[in-house]
């Protein structure tokens, strides 16, 4: 498991939000290059290593994680040289307070800064209680003295801010805190595929990467799977745990078969296809009713359709600096990706696509 931390670790402590990807990119071209044909990209910037097939009439399979994590952009330096923002994804108001996160500038500096509160003294004139923040309200703190000084250290408008969050070990040293599993989670999955597979001769044409731009609107998943045209499509995705508060989704208990969410309704054929793939490779997995959206719900609807689902896990306090989850569950995962991979040749991709 040594080898595993350090993996997330390095991968969970890349900072980039959406329109702002590079350093997941410059990562994913690193780790896919040894262990693929080539190398493509498409006009947002996503990247994918293409794995051809020497088989007859190959299917193209498309496996696809998203790069960018939730933060917020500047949208105004305040007189005070403190920053208004817009959030970059979605974020619970009650997270956001009296955190530290991380601002690049234009020119690449980094500058640590801090999300304002209101300490309790402040609020003994509404009866010691406070009211849900509201994001549009909130201010981000530099410790510059004016405006004109945030300027002069080269912070503009349009200036990224990322969580600044130091991944770690559970005293348990089975489960890992951290920034960004969603869905730094689906990138190492996608290196890790990539370079299990990368002497093994495949049934289908396999092109597998990141996107970008998920965590605003699945927009990078409609560019790839346009640029791609692939019969089939796998999100890899992290999404929120409910176990301690009684819903489904718990961690340590193995991937996840995500049946339905908001804007994806996985197919009879597919359904059946992953749930007796799990069952041969002997996966451990659990059912999950999402309440949000994954790429699978943008690319399904591409091109003339494609049959789509998502292969994922849960954490716990998603979008925020400190989620918690099992690396085991991403063992499983890993396991039950390359199972799936390993079966998709053409009878089977024309038995899913069978109506």
């Amino acid at each position: 498991m040594t080898e595993l931390f350090s993996k997330i670790k390095e991968v969970t402590e890349l900072d980039g939000i959406a329109g702002y990807e590079g350093q997941v990119r410059d990562f994913l071209r690193q780790k896919m290059e040894p262990c693929v044909d080539r190398i493509e990209t498409d006009g947002l910037g996503g990247i994918f290593g293409i794995k051809e097939s020497k088989a007859d009439n190959a299917p193209s399979i498309l496996v696809a994680a998203h790069m960018d994590e939730v933060g917020f952009m500047v949208s105004q330096i305040k007189e005070n040289g403190c920053f208004g923002v817009v959030a970059i994804g979605g974020w619970n108001p009650l997270v956001i307070s009296s955190q530290r996160f991380t601002l690049y500038t234009r020119q690449g500096q980094a500058i640590p800064v801090v999300s304002g509160s209101l300490p309790p003294h402040f609020l003994k004139g509404a009866n010691g209680s406070s009211q849900l923040p509201s994001v549009d309200d909130m201010v981000f703190d530099a410790g510059f003295t004016d405006k004109a000084e945030a300027q002069a250290f080269g912070v503009s408008p349009g200036d990224i801010i990322v969580p600044q969050s130091q991944t770690i070990l559970t005293a348990n040293q089975k489960n890992i805190i951290s920034k960004a599993w969603d869905n730094r989670y689906g990138v190492l999955m996608v290196t890790e595929l990539l370079e299990a597979l990368k002497d093994q001769p495949l049934a289908n044409k396999l092109i597998a990467g990141a996107n970008v731009q998920e965590e605003v609107g699945l927009r990078g998943a409609r560019v790839s799977t346009n640029k791609f045209d692939p019969e089939l499509f796998f999100a890899v995705d992290c999404s929120p745990a409910g176990d301690i508060n009684g819903g489904q989704g718990a961690i340590g208990q193995g991937t996840l078969v995500r049946f339905y969410d908001p804007g994806h309704i996985m197919l009879k054929n597919m359904r059946d296809f992953l749930l007796s793939t799990a069952e041969e490779a002997g996966v451990k997995y659990q059912y999950y009713c999402g309440k949000g959206g994954t790429d699978a719900g943008a690319a399904h609807l591409q091109n003339q359709g494609v049959p789509s689902t998502t292969i994922g896990v849960c954490a716990r306090y998603i979008h925020s600096h400190q989620s918690l989850y099992a690396m085991d569950d991403f063992l499983e995962a890993q396991a039950y990706l390359q199972a799936i991979v390993k079966k998709l040749d053409r009878s089977t991709v024309d038995l899913i696509k069978k109506y």
